[in-house]
């Protein structure tokens, strides 16, 4: 479902917007931000409510591990886009769930003219490291 009334999605989105994303602000295109769920320091998982505003998408990226590892997202409001390299892109919607299994080049992010929010669940495993990489053109975007 479409969300381009930013009122309807604050009120969807139970998990709240969080803060801008600036550290990663970098790898996205258009303007994100991050909620954490769980306090790092107490679980091994990472969990946090990441939303985009329309538009926004992060890079190309890559979860590497040596096993186990990768990441997880439960998508909890608006609607998105997940896209892996070399496959057709796939429509995000409220309770969607992707499994990105380590190793797998891809992006995620909002549809142009929706809010969106996901629940990211980095999968612990043994040397996990993000790769970050070349951004999502605009014209692979525009092309959806």
């Amino acid at each position: 479902m479409e969300q381009n009334s930013k009122e309807i999605f604050d009120r969807e989105n139970v998990f709240g917007k969080g803060e801008p994303n600036v550290n990663f602000a970098q790898y996205f295109s258009g303007e994100s931000f991050l909620n954490p769920l769980v306090d790092p320091k107490e679980t091994p998982m990472f969990l946090a409510n990441v939303t985009f505003e329309p538009g926004c998408r992060n890079n190309w990226h890559i979860h590497h591990a040596t096993s186990g590892g990768g990441q997880i997202l439960i998508c909890t409001a608006g609607s998105g886009w997940y896209q892996e390299y070399g496959k057709e892109s796939v429509s995000l919607e409220k309770g969607s769930v992707v499994v990105i299994p380590a190793g797998v080049k891809h992006w995620h992010g909002a549809k142009k003219d929706s809010w969106f929010s996901h629940i990211a669940i980095e999968v612990p495993g043994e040397n996990n490291s993000n790769e970050w990489l070349e951004p999502v053109s605009d014209d692979e975007y525009n092309n959806l």
